[in-house]
Formats: C-alpha cells, structure tokens, sequence
C-alpha cells in the first residue's frame, strides 16, 4: 500500500470508524460501508493510486434494501467519483462526504423516523435560546459550510470547515446545529472556532474558543486577521490519535484553516480588493 492511499484510509476511519473500510480477501480491494447505508461497496485501488483512480462495484445490498438501491448508490459514487477526481490527488474522503449528502437528501439514508424526531427535538431545545432571544437569525436546513482538505499527522486527524456569518449569534447557532447533527464532529477532541464580524455603524465582533487546545483559538483568530477576512467563522476540528504533536499541531490547524478559506473564496486579493482564491 503506498503511503497517500495509507494516510486518505486512516482519515476516513478515524472520522467515521474503524467498520467504514475494511480490507478485502485481494490487495488494493477494500469494504466500503457508507455511513447510515446498508449497500457495501467494493473499492479496488490500483497500485498507482492517486495516480489512477479507483474502480467501484456492489459487494452487498444488505438487508431489506429497497430494490434497485444498491445500484443507484453505486451510481451516485461513481458519479462524485468522476466529478472530484483529479490524477494525483487523493479524493476518497471528499467524495464519501458528497455522496452521504445527496443520499441523505434523498431520503435513502435508511435512519428511523423516531431517531430523527428525538436529534429534532435536542436541536430544538438547543437551539431555542438564540433562536428567541434574536429573532432575525435565520438558518436554513443546510449551513452552507466550506471544508477543507484532511490533515493526517502522526493519527491524529485535522480538518476545518468555514461559513459566511453576519452576527455573533448566527455564528453560534451555526456552530450549534454543526456539534448537533454531526456526531463525529460532536465527538472530537477539540473543535476551535473563531470569528470576526463587521456589524452595523462600524461595529465590530471577533472571538475565539480554544475547546481545549490552549492557544488555539487565538492564532486561528490572528490568521483570520492577517488574511483580512470578515464576516466568516471557521470551526477546526482535531481528533487525537494518541501522539504528541508539540508546536507542529498549530501549524497544522492554521494550514487546514487557510485552506477553508481558499476554498470557500474568502480571501481578499490585495491587488483587486476582491474576494477570490490567492
């Protein structure tokens, strides 16, 4: 196995579990099990991946499956698959997260209805306080993050996602409702966000929540300012895998912010004083 297919494995099980990908009875064939799916796909990895990309195909539909579901999922897959690849660059990751989200709006993620009803009702109540007390923040069923690319160092796995936000409690409540519907996020071993906000007359908002990562929070602040971004909020997520990192973890949780940023085009070009990727 070569060490970018490795390191895009060891992401993914680290973030949705060690059951998500499990080798197969031939090297470079792997068991994927997609998260809140009954449908396992067979991945083969050529020896020249990322150079080459994967192939895909059902290995099961699993139990009571919907007829004809396994091959719409490996349909969708193999569709995000052709849309994100690029020779060279690993895209396993992005693809998974693409893809849970068209089935999920689907409605073929096979959750149980009475599930789905009690995570409403706990968004609800934690989300009622700002709700009420500021009545102008709206959130729509999606929050309209940005994400980064996946940083793995020594197990421990990084990655940072960025979303437009007018008001310290729209930043809040975005923050809220991510921690809310996403156990893997909500299960994390820090989740450093910062924002900075320009209100109305000239006012201005900025802060920072280090979540256990001392210092964190305030050099992703600072980068915030060095870049001169406004009106964002980045969330950086860090799982730990067990080794210290030392100062190189800051480094590493600045590098997946910036990269939120790029992707989502919040960075000012200086020599147009437009928004747009340096």
């Amino acid at each position: 196995m070569n060490e970018d297919l490795e390191n895009e494995l060891e992401a993914i099980k680290s973030i949705y579990g060690d059951d998500t990908l499990t080798a197969a009875d031939q090297d470079g064939a792997y068991i994927l099990h997609l998260p809140q799916q009954t449908v396992l796909l067979r991945l083969q990895f050529p020896s020249e991946y990322p150079a080459v990309p994967p192939t895909v195909r059902t290995q099961s539909s699993g139990d009571n499956a919907r007829k004809g579901e396994a091959a719409h999922v490996v349909e969708v897959f193999r569709d995000m698959l052709g849309r994100l690849y690029q020779p060279g660059q690993v895209c396993l990751f992005d693809v998974i997260e693409e893809v849970n989200g068209i089935l999920s709006s689907q409605g073929k993620d096979g959750s149980d209805d009475d599930v789905s009803a009690a995570t409403t009702e706990v968004e609800s109540r934690e989300l009622a306080p700002i709700l009420e007390n500021n009545p102008g923040v709206i959130i729509g069923e999606h929050v309209p993050w940005t994400q980064s690319d996946v940083v793995v160092e020594l197990k421990s796995v990084f990655v940072a996602r960025c979303a437009p936000v007018s008001s310290p409690e729209q930043a809040k409540l975005y923050l809220q409702h991510l921690l809310d519907s996403d156990k893997k996020v909500r299960s994390a071993t820090h989740n450093i966000t910062a924002w900075r906000i320009k209100g109305d007359n000239g006012v201005t908002f900025q802060d920072c929540d280090d979540d256990g990562e001392t210092a964190a929070g305030g050099r992703v602040l600072h980068l915030m300012q060095l870049m001169d971004i406004w009106n964002v909020m980045v969330v950086v997520t860090r799982w730990y895998g067990g080794h210290q990192l030392g100062p190189k973890r800051f480094s590493i949780i600045n590098t997946v912010a910036r990269d939120a940023f790029v992707k989502g085009e919040f960075v000012i070009d200086s020599s147009t004083k437009k928004k747009g990727k340096r």
